[in-house]
């Protein structure tokens, strides 16, 4: 089958599109027909073994102390169900996530059924794919963990990659009051996609005060976002260091009732069902910054891998 290959850590030059056998069934496991796959910073991370401060031989442990134990990489996809599983019939459109499996950026993908989620009729198989990363992480901090509701003062650093986009979306669905960090080109697209205010990270520090902070960007860490969070309000580093999340786990509770919430996204079936009923009421749609075909999948991990590309990233593996 034709597959992406990452042998060895690197940049994602280093990826090359080639041949890779077809993926064995162990028991339980269904055969996925892919169709669009996902490029993601954290794709991109895991080919340049390249973690916050701290967290790199974790990330080597995970995927491989030399080279990547799986040589074909990717996560989220969406595909076509090939081999029968109760409940979900051949032919079957669904999303899934691999994990740390990896494996999603190739034709075929063997999985357990009960990481796959049928496809609602009307979303396509790019903007399926597209939707997992951001949505599944803007959905768990600003839902569950930040408990946005109507009216709180929301402050987004990193306001238009995959995950910024996202949670712009989000958070206007919820009610928030949105200020986004993020380039002065990318004022436009913020505000439209719910952002009341927009500064430009290279003017400095956002001036001002909020309910909470959501630092997709990593350039807040609580001595620089101490001033930015509300008395009563909570910090939540997506991207953060060592450091930072052991901060956070040993004293999540600083001054005048401000909390630092440092944890791991919720990633499972029902965490992508949230996505796409948020995408069926109308709250997520999807934003592209690059649709590539499958051989240039090169040049995908390229503009994911630059920490400054626009929405999401993906691959049209099956045309």
């Amino acid at each position: 089958m034709n597959a992406a290959l990452a042998l060895s850590y690197g940049t994602p030059d280093s990826v090359v599109f080639g041949q890779a056998p077809s993926p064995r069934l162990k028991p339980g496991q269904v055969l996925v027909a892919v169709r669009a796959a996902a490029v993601t910073r954290g794709d991109a991370r895991i080919l340049m073994a390249s973690a916050p401060a701290g967290l790199a031989l974790l990330l080597r442990l995970t995927f491989g102390i030399f080279r990547p134990r799986q040589p074909i990489p990717g996560m989220l996809f969406c595909g076509t169900v090939e081999t029968e599983s109760p409940g979900l019939p051949a032919g079957t459109r669904v999303v899934g996530n691999t994990g740390t499996a990896m494996g999603a950026h190739a034709e075929y993908v063997a999985i357990s059924p009960d990481r796959l989620v049928p496809v609602p009729d009307g979303l396509d198989d790019c903007a399926a794919a597209s939707l997992l990363f951001g949505g599944l992480a803007a959905a768990d901090f600003l839902i569950d963990k930040a408990r946005v509701r109507k009216g709180t003062r929301l402050l987004i650093n990193g306001a238009t990659g995959e995950v910024g986009c996202a949670a712009l979306q989000i958070a206007r669905h919820l009610g928030a009051e949105t200020t986004a960090v993020c380039r002065e080109e990318n004022h436009a697209l913020a505000r439209k996609l719910g952002a009341f205010a927009a500064h430009d990270y290279r003017a400095g520090p956002p001036q001002g005060t909020w309910d909470v902070v959501l630092d997709i960007a990593g350039t807040l860490p609580w001595p620089l976002a101490r001033n930015c969070v509300a008395p009563g309000g909570i910090l939540l580093p997506v991207t953060a260091t060592l450091s930072g999340i052991l901060g956070a786990l040993l004293r999540p509770h600083r001054s005048e009732g401000r909390r630092i919430f440092a944890n791991t996204t919720t990633d499972g079936p029902d965490d992508i069902r949230r996505v796409l009923a948020l995408y069926a009421e109308g709250a997520l749609r999807p934003v592209f910054g690059g649709i590539f075909p499958f051989p240039q999948i090169r040049s995908a991990y390229v503009m994911a891998g630059t920490g400054h590309k626009r929405g999401s990233v993906v691959v049209r593996v099956a045309e």
